[in-house]
C-alpha cells in the first residue's frame, strides 16, 4: 500500500509511539534530546514530548512521540521496543490507542513545518516558491485623504496580500496559494524604523500564510517500493491511502528515496 502525507499535524495513533519505563536519572529535556536522536534515524519526527510518570508508577518519563510517515513509526515500535537504546534498562514501546469516538480535523503545517517537510522529502533543491503578487492593501493615500471621515482604529493598520506558487520541477508540479496578513499601527508612537519594520513583518507573514495554503493543496505519496511521488488536490477531501494503481492518475514518480 503507498501511503499519503499531508502537509497537516499529524493525529492518527498509527504515526503516535508511547515510550515508558524512561530511567529518573537524567532531566527531562536530556530524554528529550536522546529520544529525538534515536527515533529521528526512522524517519521526519513532528514531536517529542517528555513527561514525569504519575505518582503511583513511582520515578521515571514517559514520552509521546510523533511522526509524520505511520510506516516510519512502526518500523521504529519493531526495532527500539524492549532495547536499551541509550540507558542501561530497556525501555516499552507501543503505537497509540486508538479512540474511533474520538475525531480530529487535521490542522495545516504552518510554513516553517511545511519547508522541514518538503525538504526532507524533495531535497532542499528540490522545490522552490515563485512569488506572482506582494501588494500593500493598506492604501495609506485613501487614509490620509479621508483622515476626519475613517474611524482611527479602522484605518491604522498596514495590510498585504500575497500569491505564489510552490514549484515541484522534477515532478512537473506547480501548487498556487494565496494569504493575506493585517498588523495593528499606532501613528502617535510608530517612528520611521519601526513602521519599516512592520511592513516587513506583515509581507513575511503573508507570504508564509500563502506557502501554507499552496502546500495544503499537495501529499506526499511513498510508494511502496520506497519511490516519493506527489498528489495534486484542488478540493478539501483528504484520503488516508491508496494503492498504487488507484494513484496513477494523482501522481507523477521521480527517482527513489535514499
Amino acid at each position: 500500500m503507498a501511503e499519503l502525507v499531508p502537509f497537516a499535524v499529524p493525529t492518527g495513533s498509527d504515526k503516535t509511539l508511547l515510550v515508558w519505563e524512561l530511567s529518573s536519572g537524567p532531566t527531562a529535556e536530556a530524554l528529550q534530546h536522546s529520544l529525538f536522536t534515536v527515533f529521528s534515524h526512522f524517519g521526519l519526527l513532528y514531536s517529542v514530548r517528555v513527561f514525569p510518570n504519575a505518582a503511583v508508577a513511582g520515578p521515571g518519563f514517559y514520552a509521546v512521540i510523533k511522526f509524520y510517515s505511520a510506516r516510519d513509526a512502526h518500523r521504529a515500535q519493531k526495532a527500539c521496543n524492549q532495547k536499551q537504546l541509550f540507558q542501561k534498562s530497556p525501555v516499552k514501546i507501543r503505537l497509540g490507542t486508538q479512540h474511533k469516538a474520538v475525531q480530529h480535523n487535521a490542522l495545516a503545517l504552518n510554513s516553517s513545518r511545511c519547508q522541514e517537510l518538503a525538504n526532507y522529502y524533495f531535497g532542499f533543491n528540490g522545490w522552490s516558491k515563485r512569488i506572482i503578487k506582494l501588494q500593500d492593501l493598506s492604501d495609506p493615500e485613501e487614509e490620509t485623504e479621508n483622515e476626519d471621515m475613517v474611524a482611527p482604529l479602522q484605518r491604522q493598520s498596514l495590510k498585504f496580500f500575497c500569491a505564489l506558487e510552490v514549484v515541484l520541477p522534477s515532478y512537473e508540479c506547480r501548487s498556487p496559494g494565496v494569504g493575506m496578513a493585517e498588523e495593528p499601527l499606532d501613528n502617535l508612537e510608530e517612528g520611521p524604523l519601526s513602521l519599516l519594520m512592520k511592513r516587513k513583518k506583515t509581507q513575511k507573514l503573508a507570504i508564509q500564510k500563502a506557502m501554507t495554503d499552496a502546500f495544503q493543496k499537495l501529499q506526499i505519496v511513498v510508494l511502496e517500493s520506497g519511490k516519493i511521488a506527489v498528489a495534486y488536490r484542488s478540493c478539501e477531501e483528504v484520503t488516508d491511502a491508496r494503492t498504487e494503481e488507484e494513484l496513477q492518475d494523482l501522481i507523477q514518480v521521480c527517482g527513489e528515496k535514499d
